[in-house]
């Protein structure tokens, strides 16, 4: 069902209960494309096939997205910093992958962000994520620096495309550490690229750049 969405091209749609989306470039001009719904692993696993994502704040109407231009890195592209080159020759920090999925996204929920007041990571996002964990479609890299949590990230992973979801860091160089390693994993299994969703300029550190939406859905059907 359509709702009315002064100023744009289309209408801003809500969600019932049938599976389905608009066409993700029917989203506004800030990438809002659609309300309601559910947080179900088949509507999520959708959305992400579709190029859309889900970001609202708790106690509110689900709110899903897909931003014009769209930030991704491609693994190939991945920038390391001599500083972080220093980190990875040093060992001080060790990877592993899935041990604390739900942790992982805890921290991330926690996590103190520049410009943002709470989280959009509501205890519903939690556990729709660890649903998408147990059945496989979601994953997690963890740091740790002597036996303790210090970083890490999680996303979805749709077998060619990896969409990453929050990371966070409680020591520096954490989460640059996880992003890197996974970076480097993905680009030797092939996958095309990372999502990113939307811009920040510490992700354009690491290498991810802008991309119009248009090539980003192209590159998702491929």
């Amino acid at each position: 069902m359509p709702l009315e969405n002064t100023g744009n091209k289309f209408p801003l749609h809500f969600l019932g209960e049938r599976l389905e989306f608009p066409p993700a470039d029917q989203a506004n001009q800030d990438g809002l494309l659609a309300v309601g719904g559910d947080l179900s692993t088949e509507r999520l696993l959708l959305a992400y096939k579709s190029g859309i994502f889900p970001w609202f704040t708790e106690d509110a109407l689900i709110l899903w997205w897909s931003p014009d231009p769209r930030m991704v890195l491609f693994p190939e592209k991945i920038k390391i910093s001599k500083s972080m080159c220093k980190v990875m020759r040093d060992k001080r920090f060790e990877l592993t992958q899935n041990t604390c999925f739900e942790a992982v996204v805890e921290a991330c929920s926690l996590a103190e962000r520049k410009g943002q007041q709470g989280t959009w990571i509501t205890e519903k996002m939690k556990l729709a994520y660890s649903e998408l964990f147990k059945k496989g479609y979601a994953r997690s890299y963890e740091v740790w620096d002597n036996r303790k949590l210090v970083g890490g990230l999680y996303g979805v992973d749709l077998g060619h495309i990896f969409c990453g979801e929050s990371m966070f860091s409680l020591v520096p160089n954490a989460s640059k550490f996880a992003f890197i390693k996974l970076a480097q994993e993905l680009g030797k299994k092939r996958y095309r690229l990372i999502d990113c969703q939307v811009y920040t300029t510490h992700l354009e550190s690491l290498g991810a750049e802008d991309i119009p939406r248009k090539k980003f859905l192209e590159i998702l059907k491929t």
